[in-house]
């Protein structure tokens, strides 16, 4: 064995450019192969974490209906029915229900002095914070008396902070302009991150519903509410519920299955969003994984046509080595060996590459790292195997040459 291993590098060694060309389609299917993987188990790791984010016992009733892409942001069909009074009638007929934040919610400019930024506008109750978990850092956040009184106050999120005044605690007090108008900032919301809708939370501002809908927009509809719902509450029942006084309140007649109008809104869970945020992620993996198993069939194909042209560059070799006594097994354990090599360098090399540009990935988007140890070895394993396979064809070609035919045509 020994011996056959020196001979496969002493090959190798005298035939470089084809050896490369061989591992390049290897290397290129275990570097897609192992990093779509663990990209992807990445994003799922993240899309759990912004999940939290969310807040525990969360249940979100949203106008019209929502979908969510790949990168989690919330595609959602906004139909203007939903009303402060919906969310209302929701915490009087939905059972534990412990905090409500009706919402409306739009990107729109804010200004300070000469610095203008794009913002989230969230105009909510000052429940908001206890329903999402999300507290203010600096000042305060929305109190009852904005709200009873249309206050002009906002709080603003870390980032919009940041980018208008430098630091949180210089936001403190300072006036912002948004629809023309000019608010005081009271507080400074905590910094949270994403969500699991692909939502900034560091790039939203908060101010009062009323003020919101009266004074800026100048409408009576919202985007939806959020409750937050007492530990053990069944969410089937939650959502059932639910969805019965909204189909009521919005005319709903009859049940959707049974011929009824279809549901005008949505209602979610985060594990609701979390399902939805999986079967855009498992979508992505799928054909990423596609495009890997494509390269590794270019890889093994690379493999089989590299062998075949070495079979035929050597074959006075293997007509010496047929001649001094070598076996048909031999010859052809000396090429599977070779082939082996070769796919398993490629594959161990596109394995190392690819954790690297994972983790080059992960801190670029803000991924979770996540190592999954024994699907990178399964990788190597299985580029060994593959170049096996490959090199069989070859080996049997070399195995069957016969020694008269080779010496009768090199004299």
């Amino acid at each position: 064995m020994l011996l056959d291993l020196k001979i496969a590098r002493a090959s190798l060694s005298a035939h470089k450019l084809r050896a490369v060309l061989a591992m390049l389609g290897v290397f290129l299917g275990a570097l897609s192969f192992n990093g779509v993987q663990h990209v992807s188990q990445a994003m799922y790791r993240n899309a759990e974490v912004e999940a939290e984010k969310l807040g525990p016992g969360l249940f979100a009733a949203l106008a019209g209906q929502v979908r969510f892409s790949h990168g989690g942001a919330r595609d959602q069909n906004i139909q203007r029915n939903f009303t402060v009074g919906d969310a209302s009638a929701l915490a009087d007929g939905v059972p534990g229900v412990l905090a409500l934040a009706p919402f409306f919610q739009s990107a729109m400019p804010i200004r300070s002095g000469g610095v203008t930024v794009t913002t989230q506008l969230v105009g909510t109750w000052p429940q908001y914070q206890r329903v999402r978990s999300f507290q203010a850092e600096y000042g305060r956040f929305l109190q009852d008396d904005d709200v009873r009184d249309m206050a002009r106050v906002v709080v603003l999120g870390r980032k919009i902070a940041e980018r208008l005044f430098g630091t949180p605690e210089a936001a403190l007090g300072r006036e912002v302009q948004v629809f023309r108008a000019r608010f005081a900032v009271v507080g400074v919301m905590e910094a949270k991150g994403r969500d699991l809708t692909g939502t900034d939370q560091d790039e939203q501002t908060f101010l009062p519903l009323s003020t919101f809908l009266r004074r800026a927009a100048n409408q009576t509809w919202i985007s939806g509410a959020y409750l937050k719902l007492a530990e053990g509450v069944d969410i089937g029942q939650t959502r059932d519920a639910a969805s019965q006084v909204l189909r009521r309140r919005h005319h709903l007649e009859g049940a959707a299955a049974g011929g009824g109008k279809a549901d005008d809104f949505s209602l979610l869970t985060p594990a609701d969003a979390m399902q939805l945020r999986r079967e855009a992620l498992d979508l992505v993996q799928t054909l990423g994984l596609i495009t890997s198993f494509i390269s590794f069939a270019v890889g093994a194909m690379g493999i089989l046509s590299i062998m075949v042209l070495m079979v035929q560059a050597r074959r006075m070799e293997i007509g010496i080595r047929r001649a001094v006594g070598g076996s048909r097994g031999r010859i052809m354990r000396q090429f599977l060996l070779e082939a082996g090599i070769m796919a398993g360098l490629g594959g161990t090399l596109g394995v190392c590459a690819s954790l690297g540009l994972v983790e080059l990935v992960c801190a670029l988007a803000g991924f979770p790292y996540v190592l999954l140890p024994g699907f990178s070895l399964g990788v190597m394993a299985g580029s060994v195997l593959l170049g096996l396979a490959a090199g069989a064809y070859p080996a049997r070609q070399a195995a069957g040459i016969e020694i008269l035919k080779v010496l009768s045509s090199q004299g």
